[in-house]
């Protein structure tokens, strides 16, 4: 669905509705682990700025951290729960499904993995996406960090301190 802050014409509104359409291609690349075409939704100049070591610039690093990312997680799945676009910037609350099969992130492998995001990706004039940005709940990156719970890790916390004292 595309959001409309009153200043939208109907022309950004539909680019609005390509964006999202295009975010949806990349998931759908991501998951299938083919990179091979998101030249067709990625400018060659475009940044991920939630890469684990920071900003991933370019085309073909992203394609890279992509292609890695799909092949570190077996039966990945990446499902947009909501989407929504102002015409340059598409907002999607995304589902993140999937088991490693290397250690990663401080999880070990065979660790499920099962978080939602936000992710914010902007659009260029051409419909191609220049910027991405990710957001997750505390907890979903202390399980990616392999911290498991955040009440267990508390708690462990609480107990450490009263020995102590």
């Amino acid at each position: 669905m595309s959001c409309n802050n009153g200043g939208d014409t109907v022309a950004s509104s539909s680019q609005g509705e390509k964006n999202i359409a295009t975010s949806h291609a990349i998931d759908s690349a991501i998951t299938s682990g083919d990179v091979s075409k998101l030249d067709q939704y990625i400018a060659a100049d475009g940044v991920d700025h939630s890469g684990e070591h920071g900003d991933i610039k370019g085309l073909d690093s992203i394609k890279a951290s992509l292609k890695t990312l799909h092949d570190d997680y077996k039966d990945m799945k990446l499902e947009a729960v909501q989407s929504a676009s102002n015409g340059d910037y598409v907002f999607e609350l995304t589902r993140f499904i999937g088991t490693s099969v290397v250690a990663s992130m401080g999880a070990p492998a065979g660790t499920s993995f099962d978080m939602t995001s936000v992710n914010v990706t902007k659009f260029n004039s051409d419909g191609k996406a220049t910027d991405h940005w990710e957001y997750m709940a505390p907890a979903d990156m202390m399980k990616m960090m392999g911290g498991g719970n955040m009440n267990e890790m508390d708690n462990k916390m609480k107990k450490d301190t009263m020995k102590k004292n």
